[in-house]
């Protein structure tokens, strides 16, 4: 498989992932602020720390309001990371591998860019937010479908699998050490009644709910929660259920010894740390999150190494070419 289509599909599954996982927080944080009191501090403003995104946030909005937060994260081309500009950039990856690709993958994404796109220029108000995230949401798990059931167990498909993987668990750490830390304040009374809402908008955000209490089976605490989404093994969107598939997936590959061994210290860092004692220490809990957002990113980076170093290597050629006027 060449290096430009492999790179191409595993950033169009990252690009999808994005999207979906950030209409999920958008929705569910949506729902959320209905349970609870005005007079909380409970807004908008964590959204924007979830995604890492503050200096750029502050770049072109002055207020971190509901307006601001949703202008941003669903319809500003400016930033990388919103709704629509991830929706452009996996139709550009999936426009440069139709060939590889079922065409009604094309015709879903396509359509859904184009959607989204006339309702941004309209405006994302509180009265159609939950009708266009439910439509980003919807459109990207008819993609996975699509690509669970049409699409041949290639590289093509492993390189999804992988882009996909990465992605989710990138978003999870990122809720996770957000929501648990920061989005109550642990010194006010005023808020332990909400507490086990805080934990089940965690849940919620990563469409998690329904398997805890089915797997956990028992009422929603923090340290359950934390030790369902960071270690369970049969939870999709479990960061050591991640680690496990990438794994796999790395194994079908050539050459890719590097990047496995780094999959698999990532999972073993996962799966040895003691939950329950990062759950009593929150400034533990911010730091082994933090290690294993390093860990996912070195995991990224061995894969790009291994198969998409031709890609840039001949960038840089044609730069050099170009300069040269060769």
């Amino acid at each position: 498989m060449l290096s430009r289509v492999a790179e191409n599909v595993y950033w169009l599954a990252r690009y999808l992932e994005r999207a979906e996982d950030t209409a999920r927080l958008i929705s569910v944080n949506s729902h959320l602020l209905l349970d609870f009191p005005r007079a909380t501090r409970l807004g908008w403003a964590t959204l924007v720390t979830i995604t890492g995104s503050e200096d750029i946030f502050e770049k072109y909005y002055s207020e971190q309001d509901e307006a601001s937060v949703l202008s941003f994260l669903c319809g500003d081309r400016r930033y990388s990371g919103s709704i629509i500009s991830s929706l452009a950039a996996a139709r550009e990856n999936l426009r440069t591998t139709r060939d590889v690709m079922p065409r009604r993958i094309w015709e879903e994404v396509n359509q859904l860019y184009l959607t989204i796109s006339s309702q941004v220029e309209s405006g994302i108000t509180s009265r159609n937010r939950d009708t266009f995230l439910n439509r980003v949401i919807r459109s990207c798990e008819a993609v996975n479908g699509m690509i669970a059931g049409t699409l041949s167990y290639t590289q093509t498909r492993t390189f999804l699998m992988l882009g996909r993987q990465i992605e989710r668990a990138d978003m999870t750490t990122r809720i996770i050490d957000v929501r648990s830390a920061n989005l109550l304040p642990r010194n006010s009374d005023d808020f332990t009644p909400f507490e086990t809402l805080q934990w089940v908008s965690v849940l919620k955000s990563l469409t998690g709910f329904q398997m805890y209490r089915q797997h956990v089976r028992l009422r929603v605490r923090g340290p359950d929660v934390l030790r369902f989404l960071l270690q369970d093994q049969r939870f999709p969107r479990a960061v050591a259920c991640c680690f496990t598939r990438i794994s796999r997936e790395l194994d079908t590959l050539p050459g890719g010894a590097n990047a496995i061994a780094a999959a698999e210290h990532c999972l073993q860092h996962l799966t040895q740390a003691d939950v329950s004692l990062l759950a009593s220490e929150p400034e533990s809990l911010h730091a082994f999150i933090d290690d294993i957002q390093v860990d996912i990113s070195q995991l990224h980076n061995q894969i790009a190494d291994t198969w998409f170093r031709l890609v840039e290597e001949s960038r840089v050629l044609a730069k050099l070419t170009q300069s040269q006027g060769g």
